[in-house]
């Protein structure tokens, strides 16, 4: 397997690189990311498990039973290539016909 299909098996899911680059400007609490991405609870809850696994991201401690999550290190790594995907896809928006 290549580096990159080794990467796109973590990140290569959809809503994976949304999550992520939610979590880029700080811890989250579940309830926040639902919300501000529009992602079913499913899908988020399977997505939030496949990135904690993978190393991505821990979940935080908070009061009341309620779940907040953080990137580690090895998330925060992806911050260089999450802005280098959303400048190419600003400029693929500028050059739509």
């Amino acid at each position: 397997m290549s580096d990159l299909a080794a990467a796109l098996d973590v990140v290569g899911s959809r809503w994976a690189l949304l999550i992520v680059e939610r979590l880029l400007d700080g811890p989250q609490r579940y309830g926040d990311l639902q919300r501000d991405l529009g992602v079913p609870m499913s899908m988020l809850a399977t997505r939030l498990r496949e990135l904690e696994v993978a190393g991505v991201l821990t979940r935080l401690p908070l009061r009341h039973n309620t779940r907040a999550y953080a990137l580690t290190e090895r998330g925060l790594a992806l911050r260089e290539a999450i802005g280098a995907l959303g400048r190419w896809g600003a400029d693929e928006t500028q050059h739509e016909p």
